[in-house]
């Protein structure tokens, strides 16, 4: 007989094929919103910090070439508002190309690289060695790279009916606090230590995808979910087996959220609201390409929605930016808006520190071109589970082995392993992924500590290297 997971399985993956037709059915809700509207013109830099780069480029070119710069600037800053999303493929003329300065890495930490740090204003996109978002004759994203292949019907169906499920979660409470513990986060017992880690930077891990991250004096959450199930409703679907170790309200102040794609267990209705009911304006949303729509309709105000390899930042704290990279990966959501908003991955580029956060995502030659523009990170955060059975799941979930090579490729000092130990979504036993790590790492020549695993609600003070409740 087939049990519930297996048919609930089989409902949403159905329902995620890139051939499905048909409405949602019942009453439209933000948590069912799909982005059938065209998408927006995606937003440039944060207009806060563009007047002070001018000032500063006028100090440094000579008087007599000021009013021809200027004149270029503006025809180059009217080109790139004039433009809109392209249907087939992003492409950029050679000549509209702004060629990338010195990124004052050289000079970390001084007060100098806040204000010098101008290379960080341009549109990666319009370079050549990186791999731009395209789009099919329907408009609807794709992935660019030879190693995806889209699921098909027979194969979701051989998997949700015929692969046997090895997950084997133990329904005891106590097993499960011994091998996986909650810890309560150190922010929830001393609340005034939050923010506090100067040129350092530190690590929560909240379950799944979800952590948060300290550093360059902000703190920033990555797809956060603290519901019970990840699915449109709370009554049926994926039901977590390790809680959240914290809620929202007993969060410190957040200053920012990246939401790396559309799926359920990675952009979460409820979470969403009660953080804007928390925080309001004062946070702000980094989202792909085409979410800007739903967001506002869950009351968000403060959102930036970027393509592949565009940029911005927190008002107020422009010496970091925030760069939406690629990935491997596809976006959905209900019947009728597979893959109408972009997914990937985000890099973070402070004074003193760098943080890569891959969201879901296959193995491809990304990594490779994020690690060469903007590495090496001082963490990045990359996922080891919901792997199994490979022949269905490579091509939009990483295995631990390959989570290692992401680690090399985008040349991260350390990674700490996320998408593990709180949902069963896929076929492989719950405790196999950090024991698959570790053997992967031992083959890379790698030390456990390269690539370390964290308890729900534990924190690692990269500064000092220490974890601590």
């Amino acid at each position: 007989m087939l049990g519930r997971r297996a048919l609930w399985s089989c409902c949403l993956q159905l329902a995620a094929l890139p051939s499905a037709a048909g409405g949602s059915g019942g009453k439209p809700q933000p948590l069912h919103g799909s982005c059938g509207r065209a998408a927006k013109a995606p937003r440039r830099g944060w207009s806060g910090t563009m007047e002070k780069e001018k000032e500063e480029e006028e100090d440094e070119t000579p008087q007599g070439q000021q009013q021809s710069g200027s004149s270029l600037q503006a025809d180059m800053d009217k080109k790139m508002n004039e433009e809109q999303p392209l249907t087939v493929c992003n492409q950029y003329p050679k000549e509209a190309v702004r060629k990338r300065q010195n990124s004052g890495r050289g000079s970390r930490g001084s007060d100098s690289s806040r204000t010098s740090r101008k290379s960080f204003r341009l549109d990666y996109r319009l370079e050549e060695d990186v791999t731009k978002s395209k789009r099919g004759k329907d408009g609807k994203f794709v992935n660019p790279w030879p190693t995806w292949k889209s699921p098909t019907l027979p194969n979701i169906l051989k998997w949700s009916l015929m692969e046997k499920n090895n997950s084997n979660v133990p329904c005891s409470k106590q097993e499960l606090d011994k091998e996986l513990p909650v810890l309560k986060p150190y922010f929830v017992q001393k609340p005034e230590l939050a923010g506090k880690t100067g040129t350092g930077m530190r690590v929560t891990w909240l379950g799944h995808a979800s952590v948060m991250v300290e550093m360059d004096e902000l703190i920033f959450l990555t797809d956060p979910i603290f519901s019970q199930r990840a699915s449109p409703t709370q009554l049926v679907g994926p039901k977590r087996f390790r809680g959240p170790p914290c809620t929202v309200e007993q969060l410190p102040k957040i200053d920012a959220v990246m939401i790396s794609h559309t799926h359920y267990d990675h952009l979460d209705y409820n979470s969403v609201t009660s953080l804007n009911a928390r925080f309001g304006s004062e946070l702000r949303w980094f989202v792909p390409l085409g979410l800007l729509d739903w967001m506002q309709r869950c009351g968000c105000e403060n959102v930036i929605e970027l393509d592949w390899w565009e940029e911005n930042c927190v008002p107020g704290h422009d010496a970091v930016t925030f760069v939406f990279t690629p990935s491997q990966h596809w976006c959905k959501r209900t019947a009728t808006d597979d893959n109408k908003v972009l997914w990937g991955s985000w890099s973070v580029l402070g004074p003193w520190n760098r943080f890569f956060f891959s969201g879901d995502t296959g193995y491809c030659v990304a990594f490779e071109q994020i690690g060469k523009r903007f590495g090496p990170f001082d963490l990045a955060a990359i996922p080891i589970g919901a792997y199994e059975p490979r022949w269905f799941m490579k091509y939009q979930h990483v295995d631990p082995e390959e989570a290692v090579r992401i680690h090399i490729d985008v040349q991260a000092k350390k990674s700490v392993a996320i998408h593990w130990g709180t949902f069963a979504l896929a076929n492989e036993y719950y405790l196999d992924p950090p024991v698959k790590l570790n053997e992967a790492l031992e083959r890379y020549g790698l030390k456990k500590d390269d690539f370390f695993i964290l308890n729900h609600g534990e924190s690692r003070d990269l500064s000092t290297n220490d974890g601590f409740e």
